[in-house]
């Protein structure tokens, strides 16, 4: 039997289930890691930056921007938020971007923290009219002027400006603010098919326009509609308009 077994309480209220508690206990070791946490956290301005983090990627200026404070402040809060591993950052070019940490312990406080300050999520927001949408009329997304709808909008607008450049859906969802299965959702619901199979339909439509009425080589239009590799391109085309970029131009050169 352990020593914590085998104390004896001063007072005896008669509980008797003293003995199960204790087996359960935590040690200061095993507890330090959220005490820390949950310390680091203490601050106002400290817990506004880490829960902007909960939603968005985000570099120092904007997030300064963001959240009212200066960069060197925000730089601050973000060394300390790091250094207890509740996010974390990467580099592009010169520029640092910084997101939560995906840990259990980094999400277990974002919820914590919308649940005692009473906090609307803004995944939860967006997934909860996605769902209502849906469920209710999936064609209602289309036609709806609030809501997912314009964010959803917003991000094909975001698409097809350059389809040249390519983004994964978490970084759209980052960016928007929305739940990823939202976005996947809604997109489907507003444009008939997922954002994956929509954008290669959308490129190859530009491609092939590009091949009628240009003379550019297909090494470039490849390029231009997001393909480093030329044979990559040709097999997706030929998926969609049913040729081959060679064979779709000669067509409408004759």
């Amino acid at each position: 039997m352990s020593k914590m077994n085998e104390l004896t309480l001063p007072h005896d209220h008669g509980h008797h289930n003293e003995e199960k508690i204790w087996k359960h206990l935590p040690a200061e070791a095993e507890i330090s890691g959220v005490s820390e946490a949950m310390r680091q956290l203490g601050d106002p301005s400290r817990l506004r930056i880490f829960w902007l983090l909960c939603h968005c990627e985000e570099c120092v200026v904007n997030i300064a921007a963001i959240v009212g404070m200066s960069s060197p402040a925000v730089s601050h809060h973000l060394r300390i938020l790091k250094s207890s591993g509740l996010i974390i950052s990467r580099r592009e070019g010169k520029e640092m971007y910084y997101k939560t940490a995906d840990t259990e312990l980094a999400q277990m406080l974002h919820h914590m923290i919308e649940k005692l300050g009473r906090i609307t999520c803004p995944e939860d927001e967006a997934a909860e009219t996605a769902d209502t949408e849906v469920h209710t009329n999936e064609k209602s997304a289309a036609t709806h002027p609030d809501g997912c709808e314009a964010v959803i909008r917003k991000i094909h607008a975001r698409l097809t400006e350059d389809p040249g450049k390519r983004y994964t859906i978490d970084e759209l969802a980052r960016e928007y603010l929305i739940n990823t299965a939202a976005l996947k959702t809604t997109f489907k619901a507003v444009y008939g098919m997922p954002v994956a199979s929509y954008m290669k339909q959308y490129r190859m439509n530009e491609a092939a326009k590009m091949l009628r009425e240009t003379e550019q080589s297909i090494a470039d239009i490849a390029r231009s509609v997001g393909y480093g590799s030329q044979s990559k391109f040709s097999a997706a085309f030929k998926d969609i308009m049913k040729k081959l970029p060679t064979d779709y131009r000669r067509q409408y050169n004759k």
